[in-house]
């Protein structure tokens, strides 16, 4: 009985002495900065065996939802950007219910469906027409954001974490992804670190930082819904391979981050899904990897570098596997036409293939396969898996461009066209009886020669537009550029001082300048 008691005193001592020891050793690490899991009542069950009754006991912690830091670091890292424009129209709202998501960061009348009405005014100096948010990318001065932040501004004012301000200079726009790179004269930014969004799982946490109805450095916080995702086919935008979340966004936030926990971008916010106008737990951001590719096209091309494999396709479902007796798979690309002299011809790709992998990477829908092609450009090589009579094979593609090339494109400016353009006086206008023009003078090797314009050709209208004005011209090569049409012509009507009248088409492509 003695001895029993002596066992009992020892075992609370050493218990007393353990807990003791277990406090003194969390507070010291405590202290030093290390964060201890949270307990969480423990799960019970019982199991009841040969052996008899067991009792198991589940331990749970409590996931770090703490952001502190991880909003510190990115807030100096995100911008708001306004947009200025000169009031040229009063616009209005018509009958059409239809929400556009635009309207929605940019308030009403700067969608897509707005309705316009012309009114005489007077010009006056630019206006703020709407604002939104960037992500500096580099400590020099390079900002991304959205394609629609920036489009159609005559200034752009950028202002930084600190309230200090600059002008932006815009570097280039992809109207299909809704990416535009803009710079300011400043170094010594902090520059936010792209992460890897093809990483990222569905669940993961996500912080959208941005500046939402003027609120600067605005952070909040949400899941990662699901990857590759569609919005609309009735959108204008190219990309259907969204991330999806649920951290807040609302007007501003447009062209912002979307960082992981790690303060990575893994997106940059575009858009949000709503019947009503308001947040409704559906944000949409491009993602990181094809956010970097465009921007890097941007820097060293001028333009964007994209991949045509040249297929005609559907995703494939159960009925559609079932109509065409596909057992080997339910999901995957099908392919319905494949394009004479494509990429995926000469890859020896045929109609009724079943595209399910390519270039490592799993593709069940035209999202996923998008997002793949959105990081190719023409001449690069890789594999590609898909289904041919319920067998699986591989073959290698080569893809080339919209010209059918595999060269790399590079963006022209309005100098290549190699002429100047002069205003004519109202009596030159009066003595050739014509209401319009500008006249060609000075020359030289550049795309005018090349569709045979002399100099004295007096150009009337370019794609049925009138001009009067150099500017007028380069406004017209502007859009013409920034257009996604592959055909990248100016269709001139005009005519030499002789009175004879001439039609040319002047071919704005790169092809003939390599």
């Amino acid at each position: 009985m003695k001895k029993n008691k002596q066992l009992v005193l020892m075992l609370l001592g050493a218990s007393i002495i353990g807990s003791a020891t277990t406090l003194m050793a969390t507070t010291a690490m405590e202290s030093a900065g290390v964060k201890m899991d949270n307990f969480i009542p423990a799960v019970v069950s019982h199991t009841t065996g040969n052996s008899g009754s067991v009792t198991q006991v589940t331990r749970l912690t409590e996931h770090n939802t703490d952001f502190t830091v991880v909003a510190e670091n990115t807030i100096n890292t995100v911008v708001s950007i306004t947009s200025y424009a000169t009031p040229r129209q009063q616009q209005y709202w018509g009958g059409d219910d239809f929400f556009d998501p635009f309207d929605f960061f940019f308030g009403p009348g700067n969608g897509q469906r707005r309705q316009q009405r012309q009114q005489q005014s007077q010009p006056s100096e630019p206006k703020p027409m709407g604002s939104g948010s960037g992500v500096i990318i580099s400590a020099d001065g390079y900002i991304v954001t959205n394609n629609h932040v920036i489009d159609g501004a005559e200034k752009l004012e950028v202002t930084l974490n600190d309230n200090s301000t600059y002008n932006a200079t815009v570097i280039g726009t992809d109207p299909n992804t809704d990416i535009a790179l803009i710079k300011i004269n400043a170094k010594g930014l902090t520059p936010i670190k792209f992460g890897n969004s093809d990483a990222v799982k569905v669940g993961e946490w996500a912080l959208a930082v941005g500046n939402p109805f003027g609120f600067n450095s605005t952070v909040t916080a949400g899941i990662i819904s699901a990857k590759g995702r569609g919005v609309s086919e009735s959108s204008k935008m190219g990309i259907k391979s969204f991330i999806q979340h649920d951290a807040a966004v609302n007007p501003g936030n447009s062209g912002g981050a979307l960082v992981n926990t790690s303060g990575e971008l893994i997106g940059i916010n575009t858009m949000i899904y709503s019947q009503t106008g308001n947040y409704s737990g559906c944000s949409f951001a491009v993602p990181s990897n094809i956010v970097k590719k465009v921007v890097d096209d941007i820097k060293q091309y001028g333009t964007v570098q994209r991949a045509v494999l040249g297929i005609q396709y559907q995703e494939l479902n159960s009925e559609r596997a079932k109509e065409h007796n596909i057992t080997a798979t339910n999901e995957g690309i099908y392919v319905a036409k494949v394009n004479d002299r494509s990429a995926a011809k000469e890859a020896g790709i045929e109609e009724g293939d079943v595209i399910v992998k390519l270039n490592g990477a799993n593709v069940k829908n035209s999202g996923e396969m998008q997002e793949q092609m959105n990081k190719l450009r023409p001449g690069d090589r890789v594999e590609m898996s898909y289904y041919r009579n319920n067998k699986l094979h591989t073959t290698t593609v080569t893809f080339k461009n919209d010209a059918g090339s595999t060269k790399l494109t590079r963006s022209s400016d309005f100098t290549s066209l190699g002429c100047a353009f002069t205003e004519l006086t109202e009596k030159d206008k009066k003595d050739m009886s014509i209401s319009q023009g500008v006249k060609v003078v000075g020359v030289k090797a550049g795309k005018f020669k090349r569709a045979g314009v002399k100099d004295g050709f007096i150009i009337t209208d370019i794609n049925n537009a009138p001009v009067n004005s150099q500017e007028d011209v380069e406004n017209i090569y502007n859009q013409i550029m920034r257009a996604q049409d592959s055909d990248k012509v100016m269709f001139i009507t005009g005519f030499y001082p002789t009175g004879r009248k001439v039609y040319y088409a002047v071919d704005l492509s790169d092809a003939d300048d390599e």
